[in-house]
């Protein structure tokens, strides 16, 4: 792979190691999350596994997860009764 960006096909990624550590009982429409070579997390949409991908730094996604766990991200939620656990 030349050039890893963001928003580029997640097909080309590859397709081994793609996990969906947050699917849950919504039919299987969740994220999925491939950890790179080069410590950056590639996120893409599991219904559409061909579509964008987009990547995230190790601190992006850290600041992320840590802001969702002190529910910074709450609002994403409200009123949608739908959620990925």
């Amino acid at each position: 792979m030349d050039r890893i960006y963001n928003g580029m096909p997640a097909t080309d990624l590859g397709t081994e190691g793609w996990s969906k550590p947050w699917s849950g009982g919504n039919g299987g429409s969740c994220v999925e999350a491939l950890l790179l070579g080069d410590g950056r997390i590639a996120l893409r949409q599991s219904t559409d596994p061909g579509g964008p991908a987009l990547i995230y730094t190790r601190h992006e996604m850290e600041s992320f997860i840590n802001g969702a766990k002190a529910g910074a991200a709450d609002f994403l939620l409200a009123g949608s009764g739908a959620a990925c656990e």
